[in-house]
């Protein structure tokens, strides 16, 4: 996908992720940007060649809640 493109679908994404954890009451909106944007599942998902952009929310939401938990995310192949 160009540049353009990602530009586009990205926060596309990182909504409906966010939306999820919000609406799970995972966290708080307060709290909710912090543990997302130094998650390293955001410092994967804005990385357009690691092609985790293309999991579903539900995925990405269970990779974020795998990290919060334990400290790790496994990522599986794309």
């Amino acid at each position: 996908m160009d540049k353009e493109k990602f530009a586009a679908v990205f926060p596309v994404i990182c909504s409906s992720l966010a939306e999820k954890i919000i609406d799970n009451k995972f966290f708080t909106e307060k709290e909710l940007p912090d543990k997302l944007y130094r998650s390293q599942l955001y410092e994967k998902l804005e990385i357009e060649k690691t092609k985790v952009w293309q999991y579903s929310t539900n995925k990405l939401f269970d990779l974020f809640k795998e990290e919060i938990n334990t400290g790790r995310s496994t990522f599986p192949d794309v």
